[in-house]
C-alpha cells in the first residue's frame, strides 16, 4: 500500500535559561505528546522549508522570523510512521531566545523544559529514541537520519550525515 509523503518543519526554540519550548499537541499526529512546534509545508504553493518555519513561528508562537534567524540542525526522514505516512522533517533551531511562554494555541499548550526534564515527558517514540539525542549532539552542527518505522516498535535508524560543531 502506498502512503502519502508529508514534509514538515520543527522549531527548536529556547528561552534565556536554555529551556526548550515544547507543545503538548491536541491534534494528530502525536496527540497528547510533547513536541517542538512547527507544521507542514504548503507544497501546492512551493513553500520552502525556511518559509514554512518562519510562517509557523508567526502562527503558533507569534514570533516574526527571517530565514537568517534559523539554523538547520537536522533532516529526518521517517518511512511508514505509525503505518500512516512517510515524513520528511526539517529541524530548525531558532536563534532568537524567547522571553516569555507563548499563549495557549489551537494546536495545544506550551511549556518550557530544561533538557534534563525531557525524559519525564510523554514524547513520541522516534523523538525519544533518536531525534532528541541527535539534536543535542549536533546542536550548532548538522545531521541527517532515516528511520524505517516498524509496527512492532523496533525502528531501524541510519545516520546518513553528521557534522559536529
Amino acid at each position: 500500500m502506498a502512503l502519502p509523503y508529508r514534509i514538515a518543519t520543527l522549531l527548536y526554540c529556547f528561552n534565556e535559561h536554555n529551556e526548550v519550548l515544547l507543545l503538548q499537541r491536541r491534534q494528530q499526529p502525536n496527540r497528547d505528546f510533547w513536541s517542538p512546534c512547527g507544521g507542514k509545508l504548503i507544497t501546492e504553493i512551493g513553500e520552502s522549508p525556511y518559509a514554512c518555519a518562519c510562517r509557523e513561528a508567526q502562527e503558533e508562537i507569534g514570533l516574526a522570523l527571517q530565514p537568517g534567524d534559523l539554523h538547520l540542525t537536522g533532516l529526518i526522514s521517517e518511512h511508514g510512521y505509525e503505518g500512516q505516512a512517510h515524513w520528511l522533517m526539517f529541524l530548525f533551531e531558532v536563534k532568537p531566545r524567547l522571553k516569555a511562554l507563548p499563549p495557549q494555541h489551537r494546536e495545544g499548550t506550551f511549556g518550557f523544559f530544561a533538557p534534563g526534564k525531557l525524559d519525564s515527558l510523554k514524547l513520541p517514540q522516534t523523538d525519544r529514541e533518536k531525534i532528541w539525542p541527535l539534536f543535542w549532539q549536533h546542536r550548532g552542527g548538522f545531521f541527517s537520519a532515516h528511520c524505517r518505522c516498524h509496527p512492532n516498535g523496533k525502528n531501524a535508524w541510519t545516520l546518513e550525515e553528521t557534522t559536529l560543531r
